[in-house]
């Protein structure tokens, strides 16, 4: 994984239907596991990706979403725990899991989190002042702290970044949601995505408005970002791609 010089490398994972939907409910009920089918492969990936990286970023959404998960590679597939510990120490990362970054502007985190909570995972929530306040209010497990970033009522990608940055991170994995994926986009941060295609289709209809990975931004035909395709690789049905954002458009 080539690694930038003038700010951490921002990557991002998320399986997809042939669709483009990458959860069946926009209720925070449902997420990639539905889509991949829980496929094996995929969750190998995704702890392969959490194994490299320095932080991992997700929004509050994907957090609530998530109600037992651990945003660790031991969690997502517990049979190549030992493996990814290993790879780990031989990049020659200093911490043994990454950093979890947590954006919530509002700050509606439940502490207890198995996520918010491991003791052995640090854990940035990245907040707004009015977020702090409610924060402040509950009590974070001790592996946590809060950073407000800025005054508005949203977090934004570069203060995102910048925590990141302050944490010693080279690499940050992004799982979203789709709409911190949006904001990375829109500011130009997302350096590489990693797309597993399953062999579904999920469809939409006015009762059903299924989020697409990136969401809360509409580009135009000149704006648009293009990527380069980096490596296709196939398991049983399912596609993982590899693209790098950065070239001009054909």
């Amino acid at each position: 994984m080539p690694l930038r010089g003038d700010r951490p490398t921002v990557i991002a994972n998320f399986v997809s239907t042939l669709d483009g939907v990458v959860a069946f409910d926009t209720d925070e009920s449902s997420g990639g596991g539905e889509v991949s089918g829980f496929f094996d492969p995929d969750r190998f990936v995704m702890g392969l990706l959490r194994a490299m990286a320095d932080v991992v970023l997700v929004g509050a959404g994907t957090v609530r979403a998530s109600p037992k998960h651990e945003w660790t590679a031991r969690h997502v597939h517990r049979s190549s725990a030992a493996l990814y510990d290993e790879w780990r120490s031989q990049l020659g990362l200093a911490a043994a899991q990454p950093t979890t970054v947590v954006a919530s502007a509002r700050g509606n985190l439940d502490p207890a989190h198995p996520g918010l909570s491991a003791p052995d995972v640090p854990v940035i929530v990245a907040t707004t002042r009015a977020g702090a306040a409610h924060l402040a209010t509950v009590r974070l497990a001790r592996n946590a702290r809060v950073e407000v970033v800025g005054t508005a009522a949203a977090v934004a990608a570069p203060d995102l970044l910048e925590i990141g940055r302050s944490a010693g991170a080279g690499l940050i994995l992004c799982e979203g949601g789709p709409h911190v994926i949006g904001d990375l986009l829109e500011s130009g941060l997302l350096d590489e995505l990693f797309l597993t295609i399953a062999p579904q289709i999920a469809g939409r209809d006015q009762d059903a408005e299924r989020f697409s990975f990136a969401e809360g931004l509409a580009f135009t035909v000149a704006t648009a970002p293009w990527a380069e395709l980096v490596s296709v690789r196939r398991s049983g049905e399912h596609l993982f791609l590899r693209y790098r954002f950065g070239r001009s458009r054909p």
